[in-house]
């Protein structure tokens, strides 16, 4: 009875190793797609900083155009 318990917690710990190696990876994996995504975020928000800048000095210069007549 010993020796088959003991069977069945080692598969039991070589399950749970397993499955601990590929959260592991997983989480990497994870942590590597969130990295990528923030400096994608950071870019879009800049690019769109940028627009928004353009689109004020625009309006800018059409009050101006619109004043001048």
């Amino acid at each position: 009875m010993l020796d088959n318990e003991l069977k069945i917690l080692s598969a039991r710990i070589d399950s749970l190793a397993e499955l601990s190696t590929r959260l592991l990876a997983e989480n990497r994996k994870l942590r590597a797609q969130e990295t990528s995504l923030l400096a994608e975020r950071d870019e879009l928000q800049r690019k769109n900083e940028l627009a928004k800048a353009r689109v004020e000095a625009i309006i800018l210069r059409l009050k101006a155009l619109e004043a001048q007549e």
